[in-house]
């Protein structure tokens, strides 16, 4: 990325920025490639989740994410370059698509801001298998035509525009400065009532009885040594009456799950996948890797003595003990492999939302030089607590046995800039949706001493989060 020093705040005016769109437009001409400029700017109060929602399309690229916990969310729309894949090298081939679109960056504005600079946005299913009629490939990357974010109190507005040689500048600088004055003030009109939609069928894909039979198959393949632990899933499909606003519902499960990140990626055929998830699969900040193991689960109580008794069985549950120590395990040895020692506490803490709590335990460490955060997310996905130990024995049966295709559920959403920081998460908790229609995921891992019956009960209060939201914004 080149940076050009051209002073922004307060002192920038529309000629300032038709002269830097022209210089990269020249730049363009002389190598014989597009480039990217990007202009970086610090806000005034900005909520991402609300710009994005006041500008809703159905039919183009966006991204959203938030933990409100952590005290950041970013959102971004329209694609000015975009890449998929559904190959075995889908991760090497997302990263190699970045690193190359960074030699043809060209940034004004403070870069020294949080989410400053253009930001790269996908997703990966949870198999690089992907049939081509599925709603996402198996990877998909795109940079935002637009961009807001907040951390903490800061809030960032980017605009990023494709230039080539044939690229009319004066209109795009007319476009971003009209936008900057627009994000400066930002004033938030109040959406359109989108329409009232009733719930008009719910169907477990495979009937209800294909998951409990699942899990009786997985304990045999268990007690013949095939595998220690193998994760398997249940989805519901909803048929509505009218189509369902999925950011209408984020807005509800930020509110109720403050802790998790929520988020939304939509493609241009206006298939998005949203949740709240828990799972933090992997984040990188000026080189420092955060991750986090969470298996092991059980439910929560609006009586204080009975949710204490709950969180002291999960705590000493021998079975949910041994389920999380897999996935502690191999997130350690998955990240070594990669020279990144880490350190980790020795006996799992609790992870508390308001409908189940899980066994937790942060997972930390250096990134190396040349390691990439594509590469730490390729290693690491998927883990075995959405997969299974060993993955290559457990996974060929999860893809057998399971009436559907996973597809994004229990695959990974996020984003990353070029300086190296970034952060993905575990698509659970989560849903498919477009138009009339939204198909619903939970799973459980299933090990030793696994009871079919409470996996089953186990899956269904985690469809409750989204199912709950569902069912609030709905007539």
């Amino acid at each position: 990325m080149e940076i050009i020093d051209i002073p922004l705040e307060g002192r920038a005016d529309l000629q300032d920025l038709k002269a830097f769109l022209a210089a990269c437009k020249e730049s363009a001409i002389e190598d014989n490639h597009l480039k990217i400029a990007s202009i970086t700017l610090s806000v005034r109060h900005i909520d991402p989740l609300a710009v994005l929602d006041s500008i809703y399309e159905g039919d183009s690229h966006h991204f959203y994410m938030e933990n409100r916990f952590r005290e950041w969310a970013v959102a971004g729309a329209e694609a000015v370059v975009s890449g998929n894949w559904s190959t075995q090298n889908r991760f090497k081939s997302a990263k190699g698509f970045a690193q190359e679109l960074d030699q043809h960056i060209i940034a004004i504005g403070d870069l020294s801001l949080p989410f400053s600079g253009p930001l790269f946005f996908g997703g990966f299913t949870f198999l690089d298998d992907v049939d081509p009629d599925e709603p996402f490939p198996g990877g998909m990357v795109f940079i935002p035509q637009w961009q807001v974010a907040r951390s903490g109190n800061q809030y960032i507005a980017v605009a990023n525009a494709r230039i080539e040689g044939d690229t009319d500048t004066d209109a795009i600088a007319e476009r971003i400065w009209g936008a900057h004055e627009k994000f400066t003030t930002y004033e938030y009109e109040r959406p359109e009532q989108a329409p009232v939609y009733h719930i008009l069928e719910e169907r477990e894909v495979g009937g209800e009885q294909a998951f409990v039979d699942n899990v009786q198959r997985a304990l045999k393949q268990i007690s013949d040594g095939q595998y220690a632990k193998v994760v398997l899933a249940r989805a519901l499909d909803l048929v509505f009456d009218n189509p369902c606003q999925p950011l209408r519902i984020l807005n509800r499960l930020r509110q109720d799950y403050p802790n998790c990140n929520t988020f939304s990626l939509q493609r241009e055929t206006g298939t998005s996948f949203i949740g709240a998830t828990p799972e933090r699969l992997v984040s990188v900040m000026d080189g420092r890797v955060v991750t986090e193991a969470i298996a092991g689960s059980a439910g929560r109580s609006h009586d204080a003595a009975e949710d204490a008794r709950l969180a002291g069985e999960l705590l000493n549950s021998d079975k949910d003990r041994r389920e999380h120590q897999h996935v502690v395990e191999s997130i350690r040895r998955h990240l070594s492999s990669l020279g990144i020692s880490t350190q980790a506490s020795r006996d799992p803490g609790l992870l508390v939302l308001p409908n189940v709590q899980h066994l937790h335990t942060p997972i930390e460490g250096e990134l190396t030089e040349i390691t990439h955060i594509l590469d730490l997310v390729e290693s690491l996905h998927p883990t075995p607590a959405v997969g299974g130990t060993p993955r290559d024995k457990a996974l060929p049966d999860i893809v057998e046995w399971e009436p559907f295709r996973r597809g994004m559920f229990t695959g990974v959403t996020g984003w990353f800039d070029v300086r190296g920081n970034g952060e993905f998460a575990v698509g659970i908790r989560s849903a498919l949706t477009r138009g009339c229609g939204a198909r619903l995921y939970a799973g459980a891992g299933i090990v030793e001493g696994s009871i079919a019956e409470s996996e089953r009960q186990e899956t269904s209060m985690k469809m409750q989060a989204l199912l709950k939201c569902i069912r609030g914004q709905a007539g």
